[in-house]
């Protein structure tokens, strides 16, 4: 009963009168439209959903109570909270440890338990979460990268969406209306653990999980993460409004540049929004600004509302409001930050989010979690990478003002967290944070003098930046550790370690090079997404951050190598020469091994996954070009971008950290495919058939008893 009560409570605030969206969508893709639904049939949807679970509930709460009771004798837990700090990594932690400068993670290594982590194959956080969500190696959830490529194309699609819009013409007797439908599919394979839970009883709040979009249908409630695009549909387009948008980096961005017009001291600019169907122009909104050079400060004027803005200090959270028509109204989110008036005028612009509190498509289950979150505790960031890594490496924002962004959103997801702590005092509770991945990623040149990011910058003013984001982290932990009861299990984990990213390996040039790629006669090296690559002489590509694929038939649209024993061979060949490849400069060998896919994971997804797995050794990383089809002149590209650690290693390098309050009862490290199978066995529900991890033995000092 006291689950239901948690259901409930967010029905009826939906339905006692907070504000809903006045636009849903099925989703926001780029070229796919979005099918919008009116304001009307939001509330109709609530008030049904309310009406019937009140009339429900009881027959639910009989059903819940004898699945529930079935399992309470085996039950070893009252409840059991996973704190995700994304890329934390285990030397490091120690390191910080030893100093003295995490008490809070001294403590729960010294009452509980502190361990390595093993991560997946590849070691990627859209790949290691889903492992940790399922329990089951990647070949089984069919997620192996970010992005995937189009067997037929060649080019690149999201791995954990598929987004298609269908024409489907409305007919009243002989009329015909236009109706497009765009429809949505969740791709990872396997069921979730809060999935298996919620099926017996077991309500679960999980908060930003990646891979969590679109969001699942569980009993709990849920915020997705990575992967949730903006309102734009990419996966985070920044806007730089300036008077040189020339200055626009060269090859991939995620900005957008856009000129002002500029009379005296004011100016004009359009903010492009959403489009609602491939053939038609994107919605705007004009924007009106007066410079105030006098006072150094910006006035912005959007919707009847003026905007004061001063020198590196973001606004709040401001609403853009698309008009679509009449009545129809699309919203997202946004901040600004002033760059700088003179001697050139530079205005940042966010992502533009999805409104949590109207969200034009769902972010959250129920899809009105977020609203009530967002009415809580005031507007949040929606998309799923939500830090803009890109505009701090295009130069648009400074390493300030990208700390100050990274903290702001960091902030609003400890109250989410938090507030789930104080209202679910049993079940599950779990939150991943990825403040501590992107700020590694960005700051990570700092803890090494000879990286080459360093040539240009300073290095002396964010020296400490890791080790103030560890330390934040402590203070956190101690927070949480104070709303802990000794029948609660807390595991703190990380999906992977970190570490330098000092150059990049085209795996494109070395693959031309030796004449595994073939590009067409007369054409140049330069493209981007295997353009002018020659496919019916092409037997092997990379893609991605993870491998290689072999040029197969029957699977890629153009293959040529056919499966069975010649894509062996090959696979075998590439192995033994990417693993001898020296780079000559560095005198030291990138590749420290090739793994084959189908001899380190297992399942019915393995034909999707790279033909090799590349493991690079410490300081390599498919390089930028290499990530996104390129064939350069070079194979090793010093990486000189403020991105300048990673974790697309090899996973033995990098693994995890797992703390927890309980101790563990033997000597085996845990990897992140046991923590599924190991919460389900807390609250007495046995492994699944298909999961690959074993159940943590955890020395609980208070046995639970319901």
């Amino acid at each position: 009963m006291k689950h239901m009560n948690k259901y409930l409570w967010l029905i009826l605030c939906a339905g006692a009168g907070l504000a809903l969206p006045e636009a849903a969508s099925a989703y926001i893709g780029p070229g796919a439209g979005f099918a919008v639904i009116s304001s009307f049939f939001i509330f109709l949807i609530t008030g049904f959903l309310a009406f019937f679970t009140i009339l429900f509930w009881p027959f639910r709460a009989s059903i819940l109570y004898f699945r529930r009771r079935a399992i309470r004798k085996n039950k070893k837990v009252r409840r059991v909270v996973v704190l995700g700090l994304d890329g934390l990594d285990p030397e490091l932690a120690r390191r910080f440890m030893d100093d003295g400068l995490m008490p809070n993670f001294s403590k729960l290594m010294a009452n509980g338990s502190f361990r390595p982590l093993a991560t997946t194959k590849p070691s990627i956080s859209p790949v290691a979460w889903s492992s940790f969500a399922t329990g089951v190696n990647p070949g089984k959830h069919r997620i192996f990268d970010f992005y995937t490529r189009d067997l037929n194309s060649y080019l690149p699609v999201l791995s954990s969406v598929d987004i298609s819009t269908v024409h489907k013409p409305l007919k009243l007797g002989p009329i015909k209306i236009a109706r497009t439908r765009t429809n949505v599919s969740f791709l990872r394979k396997a069921t979730s653990f809060w999935n298996i839970l919620g099926n017996h009883g077991i309500f679960s709040n999980v908060l930003r999980v990646p891979i969590s979009f679109p969001p699942e249908k569980f009993y709990g409630a849920s915020l997705s993460a990575m992967c949730a695009p903006d309102l734009r549909g990419t996966q985070g387009a920044f806007t730089c409004f300036c008077s040189r948008p020339e200055d626009k980096h060269e090859g991939f961005s995620e900005g957008v540049y856009v000129p002002i017009e500029q009379s005296g001291d004011r100016f004009y600019a359009p903010i492009q929004g959403p489009r609602l169907s491939s053939e038609e122009s994107p919605l705007t909104i004009d924007m009106q600004g007066r410079i105030d050079a006098e006072n150094n400060r910006v006035h912005i004027y959007l919707d009847k509302h003026r905007y004061t803005l001063a020198p590196n200090i973001y606004s709040p959270w401001i609403k853009l409001v698309f008009k679509n028509g009449v009545k129809r109204k699309i919203t997202g989110i946004a901040r600004f930050l002033l760059i700088q008036i003179e001697p050139e005028f530079k205005l940042y612009m966010s992502p533009i989010n999805i409104d949590p509190e109207k969200p034009a498509l769902p972010v959250s289950h129920p899809f009105y979690y977020s609203a009530i979150l967002s009415k809580l505790h005031g507007a949040f960031s929606t998309l799923g990478l939500s830090e803009d890594t890109w505009a701090l490496n295009e130069g648009v924002i400074d390493e300030q003002g990208f700390l100050d962004q990274a903290y702001d959103i960091y902030e609003d997801r400890k109250k989410h967290f938090l507030d789930a702590l104080d209202k679910n005092k049993e079940g599950v509770v779990v939150s991943v944070f990825d403040t501590t991945d992107r700020i590694q990623h960005m700051f990570f040149r700092y803890l090494d003098e000879t990286h080459p990011a360093n040539a240009g910058k300073d290095q002396t003013e964010h020296k400490t930046a890791i080790q103030d984001l560890y330390q934040r982290m402590d203070q956190m932990l101690g927070e949480i550790s104070g709303k802990m009861r000794p029948a609660d299990l807390l595991m703190v984990i990380s999906d992977h370690g970190f570490t330098q990213f000092k150059w990049g390996v085209n795996l494109n040039t070395w693959l031309w090079q030796n004449g595994y790629l073939v590009l067409k006669k007369e054409a140049a090296p330069g493209g981007q997404w295997l353009k002018d690559v020659d496919w019916s002489l092409t037997r092997a590509y990379a893609f991605g951050l993870t491998g290689i694929f072999i040029n197969l038939k029957n699977r890629e649209g153009r293959g040529i190598v056919a499966n069975g024993n010649e894509r062996l061979r090959l696979q075998l060949e590439l192995k033994e020469n990417l693993e001898a490849f020296v780079d000559e400069e560095n005198d030291q060998k990138p590749i420290r091994r090739a793994m084959l896919a189908q001899m380190n994971m297992e399942g019915p997804y393995v034909d999707d996954s790279p033909d090799l797995i590349i493991g690079y050794h410490k300081g390599y990383r498919a390089s930028w070009n290499c990530a996104i089809g390129r064939v350069t002149d070079r194979v090793i590209e010093p990486n000189t971008r403020h991105w300048s650690g990673d974790h697309s290693v090899d996973p033995e390098l990098v693994p995890g950290v797992f703390f927890s309050n309980w101790p563990l009862g033997d000597d085996r490290d845990p990897s992140i495919i046991d923590i599924a199978p190991t919460i389900q066995s807390l609250f007495g529900i046995p492994a699944e058939k298909n999961q690959d991890g074993r159940v943590l033995n955890f020395v609980n000092r208070e046995i639970y008893h319901e």
